[in-house]
């Protein structure tokens, strides 16, 4: 994959670059591929639904409104993510089960990490656009992701 820094150099007009400052939390430090959503709060069932789903490799964004209150994903859902072939996920809110996560082969952007599980009621929304720190991720286009951040196409 190409690094977020020369693909910005090469095509910035055509991307947007998301400002917000995710960790590193999985153990794959760059991924891209088409966009998949989650709109929730402090529950994960539809999370959990849709990486237990072919994932094609794209990339599950996750908007949990930035609530670091309980965690939206951990290591049995990772695991799930690899097995069922996604790139990546990226979650606006937190993990838990660090160094597992660490330990997949899978890409995973996270604000942090909280022990406490979340609700499974299996509210919120799945493949609607959502936006974090002002760029719209909507579902179909592509995200490339690594340590220098996040870059997502613009329509």
């Amino acid at each position: 994959m190409t690094a977020t820094a020369d693909l910005y150099d090469e095509r910035g007009d055509e991307l947007d670059s998301v400002s917000v400052q995710f960790l590193d939390l999985g153990g794959q430090a760059a991924f891209s591929g088409p966009i998949r959503t989650v709109r929730c709060h402090r529950d994960n069932a539809l999370l959990k639904a849709i990486l237990s789903s072919p994932g094609h490799g794209g990339v599950l964004v996750v908007d949990g409104g930035g609530s670091l209150e309980s965690a939206l994903m951990g290591d049995l859902i990772g695991a799930s993510a690899v097995e069922n072939d996604w790139a990546g996920v990226i979650i606006y809110g937190a993990v838990r089960d660090r160094t597992a996560l660490a330990r997949l082969p899978l890409g995973i952007k996270a604000l942090g990490s909280n022990p406490r599980k979340s609700g499974k009621t299996g509210s919120g929304e799945a493949d609607v656009p959502v936006t974090i720190g002002g760029v719209e991720f909507v579902p179909g286009r592509t995200v490339w992701a690594d340590p220098d951040g996040i870059l997502v196409e613009r329509g």
